[in-house]
């Protein structure tokens, strides 16, 4: 409902008072939270075992699992910066589209329960799967939709969004239990959030790069973010050794 709340507010007080609005959100509501979540305690990692004779075994797999966690780096990047990007302007972009300003924020208002929706398929139908199987899905739906889009135009709105939000909701739960299967829980917090980084980054430069690609280019700035959709989709493609692996040895350590 973020973006029927943002319209309404926008129109009552503008685009300010909507900004506004969002960020005392955040401060009075948002910051005391989080203040109250509990605290956790630091633990120190467990020293490193010395090597032993199979010192060259262990190299060509933390080799293989180098090359997964750099492909896996990729996909969350890529998939990361086009859910940033569309959460910031995808309004805009129906708009651009040919959509009016009432469609547009409609379409755009099921992303968040096609994301619900994609969750519960991911629990439901697809969790007997190796979630590699379920990422590779999420990561065509973004490029998928937005070809619909592309070629049917508005009609399609709700179609793209649809099918973008279920994506995303898939990844968001694929994100988590790829790496966990793929190299195991040793040290998975730490692992998933080197994983992360480059994810975050990319959120945080998505809605100024896609602002700049949708001043340029109007609705055919989804083709950067399709692209990106089926270069993750690609790299996910590279991964079934890695999966083979992982399922043979029970998983790997970076």
């Amino acid at each position: 409902m973020g973006w029927p709340l943002s319209a309404v507010l926008e129109a009552q007080f503008g685009w300010r008072g909507a900004c506004l609005t969002w960020a005392a959100l955040h401060l009075l509501l948002g910051m005391p939270l989080n203040a109250l979540l509990p605290k956790v305690a630091r633990k120190k990692l467990p020293v490193e075992p010395e090597p032993t004779e199979h010192d060259d075994a262990v190299a060509s797999e933390s080799q293989h699992s180098r090359r997964a966690a750099i492909l896996l780096t990729f996909v969350f990047a890529a998939t990361w910066f086009i859910s940033t990007a569309m959460a910031a302007h995808m309004p805009l972009l129906l708009q651009a589209g040919g959509a009016s300003v009432t469609a547009a924020v409609a379409a755009s208002a099921l992303i968040g329960p096609a994301q619900v929706a994609g969750r519960l398929l991911e629990y439901g139908l697809l969790r007997k799967l190796h979630p590699i199987f379920s990422a590779r899905a999420a990561a065509l739906m973004h490029p998928v939709g937005a070809t619909v889009f592309a070629v049917a135009g508005a009609p399609a709105a709700a179609v793209f969004t649809v099918l973008h939000g279920a994506g995303n909701g898939v990844m968001t739960i694929a994100s988590g239990t790829l790496p966990l299967v793929l190299f195991g829980p040793h040290g998975y917090g730490a692992r998933q959030g080197v994983l992360m980084v480059p994810a975050r980054i990319a959120q945080a430069f998505a809605p100024w790069l896609f602002a700049l690609c949708l001043a340029a280019w109007g609705v055919a700035a989804l083709t950067l973010s399709g692209l990106l959709g089926v270069a993750a989709f690609a790299a996910l493609l590279l991964l079934p050794s890695a999966v083979k692996r992982s399922e043979t040895n029970g998983g790997s350590s970076m």
